[in-house]
């Protein structure tokens, strides 16, 4: 199974009866991954598919659901970011999520063409799918400062963390896509190749300081203090 196995499209009022199943699917992924994710609603998910400002995946010879991914606006429109992305545990590691990816970067940038695009990430392939698409990692102060944003995070079982950082940083890689000034796709893809290792090595140190900030915080402060000041001087 391939891309060409599916169909994606951008969604409308015929895919709201799928909302609690997408939203049911981003509860159980963050629990099997073990990191933060924001919570959605079924309310919120249809809002997206009827405004036109998501993009949803089927199997061809199936017609099964297959992903998802939706558009957020901040800052009076000045920043977008393509929240969401999910792929049906059956679809995954078929290309699936680049090219829903790559469907809603470009619905973004027909609606919002002088926006800037940004993207808060976990993973090493999202990281790549974004690099592929003309992003780059950028620091957290360039990312919208709107308050709205940041609130999204409380659900996040690693909000804890980003507040200890005064939300410079976080387990979460912030990466940015500029219409009036960026490289080209080919350039950051190929950025993303040289440096993936270093990449790598920086989330796994971030994850050791996931852990240690966890087990200090259940232990009410007793145990991790000094596991969490050896990686809050490394990130």
């Amino acid at each position: 199974m391939d891309q060409n196995s599916f169909l994606v499209d951008i969604a409308n009022s015929t895919h709201v009866d799928l909302a609690e199943m997408i939203c049911d699917e981003y509860e159980s992924s963050a629990k099997a991954r073990g990191t933060g994710i924001a919570k959605r609603s079924p309310e919120y998910v249809k809002q997206k598919m009827l405004e036109g400002k998501a993009v949803i995946a089927f199997e061809k010879a199936t017609g099964q659901w297959a992903g998802f991914c939706y558009i957020e606006t901040w800052s009076h429109g000045e920043y977008v970011a393509n929240s969401g992305l999910i792929v049906a545990p059956q679809y995954r590691k078929a290309g699936l999520a680049k090219a829903i990816k790559e469907h809603i970067f470009m619905l973004s940038r027909k609606k919002y063409p002088d926006a800037k695009i940004f993207g808060l990430t976990t993973g090493l392939a999202v990281m790549k799918i974004n690099s592929d698409l003309g992003y780059e990692p950028v620091t957290y102060s360039e990312l919208t400062q709107d308050e709205a944003f940041w609130a999204g995070c409380k659900s996040c079982v690693n909000y804890d963390i980003l507040m200890s950082k005064d939300r410079k940083n976080c387990m979460c890689t912030a990466m940015l896509f500029d219409p009036k000034d960026h490289y080209q796709p080919h350039e950051t893809a190929t950025a993303f190749k040289q440096k993936s290792k270093i990449y790598e090595r920086w989330m796994r140190i971030k994850q050791k300081w996931a852990d240690a900030f966890g087990l200090d915080k259940k232990s009410g402060g007793k145990i991790g203090s000094r596991l969490i000041r050896h990686f809050k001087s490394l990130i």
